[in-house]
């Protein structure tokens, strides 16, 4: 009898103890307790976002749900992030869509050379395309919020007017900006941003394609004393959450979540914005960097050398079974809406 009731004692201990494995975790006062980690450094815009989010929960919740950040990869780094979470290494994950083209198929149309002008319409026509498609890339996680990068410019050691300035021209890129630059003529270079300023230091590129904020950050300007304003691409992110950490949230948590979607979309592209305006400014004051506007006839020219690129994404796209004309569409509508 009583061996019968040491079994009954484990058996209840195991049962109980699997079941605080699966619950939320909170800590002795209730507070529900999330990890969100985020791959570039705790300066960059994709973790001043991430602060701004953790606060603004923390605040509207009362104190009920309590948010610990991980940016600069110190949880998950920037290629296993959407794995990371759906495996529930981190409650919360941010991650660049473009880092993965193939996965990420249809919310990644908005990296096409497709002339969105600013983040915060990139951010809500991103938004706004996940809400309206929700792709199937993302059914194995909760997605929290979207947004993106400010469109991209060239930064240049010599003066570029035309495409015949940019031929053979070697200039700093990385991803789809590499395939860009060499369908105007220039030579891209792939390198980690950090490891620009050295290599324009050293000659080794004469200029990078990236959005303006980092003429500011990483002191570009100081070498850089041209940008061609060709605002070409933006590239698209998204804040993940894992699905098991979601379902275990109290409805009226689950609801601030899910009302801080587009003003965390469209705080983010303003923030952005703003910190390009902030970037242009110095530059000029500070080196007198020349910001050089192709005309329209000019732009038309650059954009035609572009067209392959979307042209490729639709065939690939109809492929895998999207609606990829209608999709294209939508971008270039939502575009027009916003920007008014």
């Amino acid at each position: 009898m009583r061996q019968q009731l040491v079994h009954v004692w484990k058996g209840i201990f195991v049962a109980v103890f699997l079941g605080f494995m699966v619950m939320p975790k909170t800590t002795t006062a209730g507070t529900i307790k999330l990890s969100y980690a985020n791959f570039p450094p705790a300066p960059t815009f994709p973790c001043v976002q991430m602060e701004r989010w953790k606060k603004e929960v923390e605040k509207r919740t009362h104190g009920k749900v309590a948010v610990n950040t991980y940016p600069g990869g110190t949880l998950l780094g920037a290629k296993n992030m959407m794995d990371g979470v759906i495996a529930g290494q981190a409650d919360i994950g941010c991650l660049c869509m473009a880092y993965q083209p193939g996965r990420f198929v249809l919310t990644n149309a908005t990296s096409l050379p497709v002339d969105l002008p600013s983040a915060e319409v990139g951010s809500l026509v991103l938004w706004d395309l996940y809400k309206k498609y929700k792709p199937e890339a993302f059914a194995k996680v909760k997605v929290l919020t979207m947004f993106t990068t400010a469109p991209t410019n060239i930064m240049s050691k010599v003066p570029v007017r035309s495409l015949s300035d940019l031929k053979g021209l070697d200039l700093r890129a990385s991803g789809g900006a590499a395939q860009i630059l060499s369908a105007w003529g220039a030579n891209p270079v792939g390198m980690p941003m950090p490891a620009t300023v050295e290599a324009l230091q050293k000659g080794v590129v004469k200029g990078l394609f990236s959005s303006l904020e980092t003429m500011k950050d990483f002191k570009f300007a100081e070498l850089c004393r041209y940008v061609t304003m060709t605002d070409t691409v933006i590239y698209p992110f998204a804040v993940v959450m894992n699905m098991d950490s979601w379902k275990a949230l109290p409805a009226d948590v689950q609801k601030i979540f899910n009302d801080l979607g587009t003003e965390q979309a469209e705080w983010t592209g303003n923030y952005m914005d703003n910190h390009v305006k902030e970037s242009i400014e110095w530059s000029k004051k500070n080196y007198h960097v020349e910001f050089i506007h192709l005309n329209k006839m000019e732009k038309a020219k650059w954009n035609k050398k572009l067209q392959f690129i979307t042209d490729n994404w639709v065939k690939n796209a109809k492929e895998k079974g999207l609606p990829a004309g209608a999709i294209v569409k939508d971008i270039y509508t939502l575009t027009k809406k916003y920007s008014e």
